[in-house]
């Protein structure tokens, strides 16, 4: 079962959460700042030496001062207009993170932001199509996944529907 909560992924306690980063990983805006500064700083040293990654790349970390014990770095595609394959890039975003959180034996539970919607100006509707399909995909791997949306009431609402439309 897919969980839909509106929250600050950083503050979730499940094994593992994954963080909207950029190539850099560095840190940057969003739930990537949100996810570097509850986490402290060996998390930006620890991603960097992964740097750079590209879109639809991902890597794992520990999680540092996070309730969560790994973070998944995962970089999505920047919207240009449909034209240049962000679609498929923003699903390889979320297989890869997938394949990542599967080969760890102790990563039961995951939650994912809605990656590439922010500041990368995704669409949010076919962003959470993607998402929740992946989600989908992979639900008999894990005890739980969890869709996080920080204050975003609009996209909350927008993935509740379409999870409901996929459950049944």
């Amino acid at each position: 079962m897919i969980e839909i909560v509106e929250a600050d992924i950083a503050r979730l306690d499940v094994d593992a959460i994954v963080n909207a980063a950029n190539s850099s990983l560095a840190g940057g805006g969003g739930v990537d700042y949100a996810v570097h500064r509850a986490a402290g700083r060996e998390l930006a040293a620890a991603a960097m030496a992964f740097a750079p990654c590209q879109a639809g790349s991902a890597v794992l970390t520990p999680g540092f001062e996070l309730p969560a014990r790994w973070v998944i770095h995962a970089v999505g595609p920047r919207w240009r207009g449909g034209l240049e394959g962000e679609r498929e890039t923003l699903r390889a975003t979320y297989d890869r993170s997938f394949e990542i959180a599967r080969s760890q034996k102790e990563i039961r539970s995951i939650a994912f932001p809605a990656i590439s919607t922010g500041a990368y100006g995704f669409p949010k509707e076919p962003a959470a199509e993607i998402a929740l399909s992946a989600m989908r995909e992979n639900e008999e791997y894990f005890n739980r996944i969890v869709a996080c949306l920080f204050v975003d009431p609009e996209n909350v609402a927008i993935y509740r529907r379409l999870n409901k439309r996929l459950s049944g």
